[in-house]
């Protein structure tokens, strides 16, 4: 009697110890599969669909103490919020949805900057927003100084800085007036140290007449009134390139590019040549756009390409064009039409969800 309760107690354990062992395995295998499906997939590919969920949205533009009013639709009267309520879906793998402690806690101690133009303000006022929407009882402090802007969560001790410069190459005052750089990237000792560098260039390159914040070109040894921009791009690119070669070491810093932020004035693109992206209330239809990648996409493909050292490309080109509806448009404290940045909460959230997405591939 007592020698078969004594083996049925033991068979008990055994079996106890199988089948957690059993589980142990399938997690493993479950966790193992489902990193090497992120690995394997194509973020940038995919499609936007309807987000059902009871909160959709990561953060409140009225209680997000980092958002300027310039992408604040909802404070300048947009009533429509069916723009907020898309995710974008890739093919072959599924987004986590972000979670800001958790991000906090993967960079505690770290410096990230976004360096570029006001679609690098945009991204960077997204990130700081989802973040403190996750903890907003901690301790921050939030400092603008031109070029620099800055976010610190200081209980995690992680820095988020923006530092301001359209072209990345420099504007160097001269006799002559301001003349934009093709080969000097001086201000590149502020971006030195970080622990993540997104960059992003290119708007600026095509404003002319008053909206041009410089008079000539210096193109090597070259002075000219003007040049062909894409032309200028690739170079000032070249330039940035070449830098990031001589003064970054990937190892320590991880290094993205923030592709090409279309827009949406022409509603040809679209096929609706009649139209702007005002009054627009939902993307076009995926997977594809009905109009090419813009031409400066090619340039930052093939500096990048070129490159030694490895910068991530932030692919998010194709997926904004498909988003006509998430742009302030009228919704401004001016009522000019903008349709080249994005409302927030909106677009570039995807933008950082993918971002995280890419740190954890």
């Amino acid at each position: 009697m007592g020698s078969n309760v004594y083996n049925l107690i033991f068979l008990s354990m055994f079996s106890l110890a199988l089948l957690v062992s059993m589980h142990q395995v399938r997690a493993k295998e479950s966790f193992g599969r489902g990193r090497k499906h992120l690995n394997s997939c194509n973020l940038f590919s995919g499609s936007w669909v309807i987000d059902n969920s009871s909160k959709p949205l990561l953060y409140n533009s009225s209680t997000c103490p980092f958002l300027e009013s310039q992408f604040d639709c909802e404070k300048y009267g947009r009533k429509d919020t069916q723009y907020l309520k898309y995710s974008w879906n890739p093919n072959s793998c599924s987004l986590p949805r972000f979670n800001g402690e958790d991000f906090l806690n993967k960079w505690k101690g770290k410096k990230i900057m976004f360096v570029g133009d006001s679609l690098s303000l945009n991204m960077w006022e997204s990130l700081s927003c989802m973040i403190h929407a996750s903890v907003p009882n901690a301790a921050t402090s939030f400092s603008k100084k031109d070029p620099i802007s800055t976010v610190i969560f200081k209980d995690y001790g992680v820095t988020i800085h923006l530092y301001r410069t359209p072209y990345l190459v420099d504007i160097i005052k001269e006799n002559v007036g301001q003349v934009l750089t093709l080969n000097s990237i001086k201000a590149g000792d502020a971006w030195i140290g970080m622990d993540m560098l997104i960059f992003n260039s290119w708007h600026w390159w095509i404003h002319t007449g008053k909206s041009q914040s410089w008079d000539y070109i210096r193109d090597g040894s070259n002075l000219v009134k003007n040049m062909d921009r894409l032309e200028a791009f690739y170079k000032g690119l070249t330039t940035w390139a070449h830098w990031v070669e001589a003064n970054v070491d990937p190892s320590k810093t991880k290094l993205f590019f923030q592709g090409i932020s279309p827009t949406h004035y022409q509603g040809k693109d679209w096929n609706e040549p009649n139209n702007t992206c005002n009054g627009e209330d939902e993307p076009v239809l995926g997977p594809k756009y009905p109009t090419p990648l813009p031409p400066p996409t090619d340039v930052v493909n093939k500096v990048l390409k070129n490159m030694k050292k490895q910068v991530s490309l932030l692919d998010i080109t194709l997926l904004s064009q498909l988003r006509k509806d998430a742009h302030p448009s009228v919704y401004t404290e001016n009522h000019r039409s903008d349709c080249s940045h994005w409302c927030l909460p909106g677009l570039p959230d995807t933008w950082n969800i993918l971002l995280n997405a890419a740190l954890t591939k």
